[in-house]
């Protein structure tokens, strides 16, 4: 029964084929200024984490508070993260759609 349940399955999946169109649905140009846009908004979040980590790190290391330092120096690695990401999630998803897509 299983097994049977398992071959319909893999005929049903032999048959799907996915190939990305970006003028295949209308309002495509529109999603993708938003992602754009979302995109833009993160970098200046990442610039403020890192402007905000930075000054804490300054601060705690003067005053010689460990806990603010290093929760400042978190913040700017965690600010420099998320550029990197946001810079490289563009690269990131073509390569694994990509990969995936060589599955056979």
């Amino acid at each position: 029964m299983a097994l049977a349940i398992f071959v319909k399955l893999q005929l049903a999946v032999d048959k799907v084929d996915v190939n990305p169109n970006p003028k295949g649905l209308p309002g495509t140009q529109a999603l993708e200024k938003l992602v754009n846009g979302l995109a833009m908004v993160a970098l200046l979040a990442c610039v403020a984490g890192v402007l905000i980590g930075a000054a804490q790190w300054a601060l705690g290391s003067k005053s010689n508070n460990y806990s603010h330092a290093s929760d400042g120096k978190s913040k700017v690695l965690y600010g420099l993260l998320g550029a990197f990401i946001v810079g490289a999630g563009a690269a990131l998803i073509n390569f694994f759609y990509t990969s995936g897509s060589a599955v056979k």
